[in-house]
Formats: structure tokens, sequence, C-alpha cells
């Protein structure tokens, strides 16, 4: 009988491991999408073990394929008259259980494997919320910084006048991401109004004034934090009295250090890609105000603030070297690295959790689970952003405007309930306490059940 088993348990991880050199040599190049195909296929074997029906039905093979990619020139004119074109793309990864729900990100670094990376992603993020949305990302090689309003406008025009045909509320509900603000999705949401004639939520993060949700804009942050005093909790510790370390200095870190503030803990650095500013005081009241002016009205580079409270400034550097109890990676994908790890370790690091997607590196993962760090993976630790843009959604389609409370009370269960399903997921297969095994889990197997339902369509 062991033998038997034993012998099973090797074919899956042979099963797996062609699943995945088979997406190696369909997806060339696309470093940021093997590796989080690899995370998943390492953490869902145990649940092929026992659920042979998944594989009967190639549930695996299919989920990995985006159910539709699609590629557009964006042609614009700047404000000197002179042409520009740029690529835009749409992923629309998986609908098994709601419309593909993912941001649009406009950055020089956007590419088709980055957003197959974000859209994989998303699809587990999604399901782990509760609320019924599909996965899928989107964006452009555009560049927002330093362009005019006028500019950017242009682009968003140009760019919506091809993707309006792809989405809808009821098919495909883009959001906002890096890039991506209150701004942009104003500029293309008016677009795709006078496109269509319709005013459908068709867009999440719009203005409050015409279909946005309060709490929106608090939303990943606020996530992150609620999420990491959940796993705090397991230990009968939480945020009060905990230096914490934040990388980033947009939306997402912005309202970390905000919560973070409110649940007692002390946020001492932000950064950007220039550098990282070091403030033991606390980054709170008015210098938190002051970076809220900085980045989201004067659009400045985080040394500023440095030059204004008279803190230390790293140039060229990242947080992760600063003694801490708790990090929160807010910035960007694979900004811990093994290396990165290790110093937060040494420096007494108990607690990180992912504000950005996939900021750490399989490596510097493995790392801080071997040393018991307590670790959540962005697809849980994150996901009170799109969880509260599918608040938003529920708000239009019954034509109401719930109190910032009542979607904070609701983002707040969300997040308890992510942090609940990741426990009871790894513990079920086997991985107590391994957040990651526990979400890449508790995500497939409900997009899984959903696509056997539906049939080989599904």
């Amino acid at each position: 009988m062991g033998v038997t088993l034993l012998g099973r348990w090797e074919a899956m991880n042979l099963y797996t491991e062609d699943i995945y050199k088979k997406v190696l040599e369909k997806n060339p190049g696309e470093k940021e999408f093997h590796q989080a195909v690899k995370e998943v296929l390492e953490s869902i074997e145990p649940v092929l073990k026992v659920r042979p029906d998944y594989m009967k039905m190639k549930i695996v093979e299919r989920i990995v394929e985006p159910e539709r990619s699609i590629t557009f020139r964006v042609p614009w004119m700047d404000d000197k008259g002179d042409v520009h074109v740029n690529r835009g793309f749409r992923v629309e990864f998986n609908s098994a259980i709601g419309p593909y729900k993912g941001g649009l990100r406009l950055h020089p670094t956007v590419y088709i494997g980055m957003l197959k990376f974000l859209g994989f992603e998303q699809i587990f993020k999604n399901a782990l919320t509760g609320l019924p949305m599909g996965g899928g990302k989107g964006g452009s090689d555009f560049d927002p910084k330093g362009k005019s309003d006028m500019d950017v406008m242009r682009f968003c025009q140009s760019f919506m006048t091809e993707l309006y045909r792809h989405i809808g509320p009821n098919t495909d509900v883009p959001a906002g991401d890096i890039g991506v603000g209150g701004r942009e999705i104003g500029f293309l949401f008016g677009q795709y109004k006078k496109l269509t004639n319709r005013f459908d939520c068709v867009l999440t993060g719009k203005g409050r004034n015409w279909g946005g949700s309060l709490a929106r804009p608090e939303a990943t942050g606020y996530g992150t934090s609620y999420f990491v005093e959940e796993m705090l909790k397991t230990k009968k510790q939480s945020l009060k009295g905990k230096t914490v370390l934040i990388s980033g200095s947009g939306n997402v870190a912005q309202y970390a250090v905000q919560k973070v503030n409110q649940l007692g803990g002390k946020v001492v650095c932000l950064s950007d890609s220039d550098g990282t500013v070091y403030d033991p005081d606390g980054i709170k009241g008015a210098k938190w105000d002051f970076v809220m002016d900085l980045k989201n009205v004067k659009r400045g580079r985080i040394s500023e603030y440095a030059e204004k409270y008279k803190v230390e400034y790293h140039k060229g550097k990242n947080p992760w070297d600063i003694e801490c109890d708790v990090a929160l990676p807010c910035a960007t994908q694979n900004e811990i690295d093994k290396k990165d790890a290790k110093k937060l370790i040494d420096h007494g690091c108990i607690a990180v959790a992912e504000g950005a997607n996939m900021p750490s590196t399989i490596e510097a993962t493995q790392l801080f689970i071997k040393n018991g760090v307590l670790f959540g993976p962005g697809k849980a630790a994150n996901a009170g952003g799109v969880a509260t843009s599918g608040l938003e959604m529920c708000q239009n389609h019954i034509g109401i405007y719930w109190p910032f409370e009542e979607v904070d009370k609701q983002l707040h269960q969300i997040m308890i309930d992510i942090h609940k399903a990741c426990v009871v997921a790894a513990t079920k297969y086997g991985s107590p306490g391994n957040y990651v095994v526990g979400a890449n889990i508790a995500g497939f197997v409900k997009v899984a059940d959903s696509m056997m339902d539906h049939g080989l369509v599904g």
C-alpha cells in the first residue's frame, strides 16, 4: 500500500512538472508568469492527490492558459503635436466565478508576460474574497510620469477607444493599478460613456460623485494591515507597539501607514524608485499629510520628506536592512530577494504581508517560512483592494452608496474571512501555518470546482 501511494505521489510531481515545463515552452521569457505558476503548482499538489478528476478534466492545464489575450496599438498626440504609439493589453484569464476583474497598469515595464502573471494571481485573489469575480489584468507600456494632464487624457481616450469593445459590467470590469489613479479612471470612463452612450459599472475606482465607493482608495493598504493583524493574533500578538517597515509611497503604502498607525504600530520608512527615508519617530500626523500631498498633488520624490524633516535618506536603497518587527512590501514585484529576507530575519522581523503583487521572490518566501516568519502572500494580504472594487460593483448594481464605516466594516470582515480560509486550507492539506499553501489551495479549489461544473467550456 505504501509503495502504491508513493508511486502516486511521484506521478503527481511529474504531472505538475510536466505542466510547468509546457508553460515555460509556450511562454518564453515571461519570468514573472513562470514564477507565479510555479508557486501555485507546488502548492496544489496535495489537492491533486485526492482529486484525480481535476487531472482527468485537465483543470490545471486550462487554468494556466488565459481564456483570451488582447493586444492593440494606442496612438496618441502630445501637447507639442508629436504622435506617439504605445501598446495596449487586456488579459482575460478566467471567468469561472464571475466577470473578469483586475486592474490596468501604466508603466514602461508592462508587457504581456507581466500582465499574465498579474492576471493569473488575480484569479485566486478574487476567489478568496468570496465575491463573484474572475481574474484579468491589462495596461500599457505608456509612462504617465512627467506627462501633462492633457497628454494623459489623450492617451486614455485612445486606449479606451479600443478597450471598450472588450469590456462590460457583466463581462470584464477593469480597475486601477500602478500608474492608474482617479485621474486616469475618470478619463477612461468618460471615453467609454461617449463611445457607448451608457453609464455602466464598467470601471471601479471611480470618483465619488459618479459611482465610486468610499474606502476604495484606502482598501488595499487597510486590507494588508488587517491581514497582518490577523496573522499576529495567531501568536497572541498585535500591531500595537510594533515597528513597521513599508516600501513604496503610492496608494497602497500611504493607506497602510494610516491603518498601521490606527492599530498602534509605528511606521519608520517609506521609499520610491530613488531611495528610502528612515524616520525613527514614525511617519504620522502632519508627516503623513505631507506624504499625501507630496505624492498625490505635487507628484514629488520621497527624498523631499527627508529634506523637510531632517531624517535619513538612503539613496538607491530599499528599506529591508532596517530593524523592525513587521515588514509590508507595497512597491513592486520581486523587491525582496533572498538576501533581503535574511536581513529582515536577522533584524528580528516576525511578520511579512505583501501589499504589492508578488514582491518577494520564491527564495525569499521559502526563507521566511523556513524561519517561522508569518508570511502573508499578496493574493491574500492585498486582496482588500479588489474586494472593495467588488463592493463598488454591488453598490452600482443596486444604485446606492454605503457610508465609509459600512464599506470598511465589510472590508475588515472579508480580510478576516480570507485569513481563516488560508488557515483552514493549509491545515487540511498538511501545511499548518503556511499561508502561501493555504491561499493557493483555497482559491484554486473554488475556481476548479466552478470549472468542473461548467464542463469543457468552463
